[in-house]
């Protein structure tokens, strides 16, 4: 197959397998990506407040003169390790029966604390709030017993 091809059908199947890379193959493979698609890293370095602009940038320009035919191959491979039922001579636009482990919609999204109303507030409550005002007053108020345990 031409290689060009299969690279570009791997940066197709990567979305899928996004919760299945480490964040150094994921790095791994965006500076190949890079090399193949813009050659040589030539753009200014990120600020040092941009962490992750910097690690992508960094990995981008390890990668040196290091030549497109190379990064695709080391890119083909990476995402064939990823998910070794990978077969790129089929299609990818399959029934169910072709599906793979990785298949299906992702969705992260940041840990929320559920919301407590006020009145159903203890304090353990404010005390994962960090609010010291409140602990305080509980306590100096002797209404609140600091010693009783909750369900954590």
């Amino acid at each position: 197959r031409d290689l060009s091809a299969l690279f570009e059908q791997a940066a197709e199947r990567l979305p899928a397998l996004l919760p299945a890379a480490s964040k150094e193959q994921l790095l791994y493979l965006y500076a190949r990506y890079k090399q193949v698609k813009f050659g040589t890293c030539n753009t200014p370095k990120p600020s040092f407040f941009d962490f992750e602009g910097k690690q992508k940038w960094e990995a981008w320009k390890a990668l040196g003169d290091t030549s497109p035919h190379q990064a695709m191959q080391e890119y083909v491979a990476t995402v064939k390790k990823l998910d070794p039922s990978w077969n790129p001579q089929t299609t990818e636009k399959r029934g169910k029966e072709g599906k793979t482990a990785f298949g299906g919609p992702v969705v992260s999204s940041l840990y929320q604390e559920e919301t407590i109303r006020e009145e159903d507030k203890n304090i353990f409550d404010y005390c994962r709030e960090n609010n010291i005002d409140y602990v305080t007053k509980a306590i100096r108020s002797k209404k609140v017993d600091v010693n009783v345990t909750d369900e954590e």
